[in-house]
Order: structure tokens, then sequence, then C-alpha cells
């Protein structure tokens, strides 16, 4: 039994995929903020131009 729960723990095959998952993760959240932070600056900008036009 000590020797399944050691080779257990001694197993690092699925780190890499949990890093990855990580990383994703904070892009993905990066990204969000990014787009929503240019989407209201269009945002402001079309309403300077539309109020412009009137």
């Amino acid at each position: 039994m000590r020797q399944i729960i050691k080779k257990f723990f001694d197993d690092e095959s699925g780190t890499t995929a949990i890093e990855y998952c990580i990383i994703a993760g904070g892009l993905s959240i990066v990204i969000v903020t990014v787009v929503n932070g240019i989407g209201t600056a269009l945002s402001t900008k079309f309403a300077d131009v539309s109020t412009s036009l009137k």
C-alpha cells in the first residue's frame, strides 16, 4: 500500500496540464480585462461622435 501511495505522489505527469490550465486562465482574465477597457473607450468615442453629429 505504501508503494502505491509513494508512486501516486511521485507521479508528475498531470502537473504540466495543470500548469497550462493556470496559465490559460490567467491569460483569459487579462484578455477579458483589456477587451473590456477597449470596449468602454470605443463606446465613449462613438458617443462623442454621435453627439457632435447632432
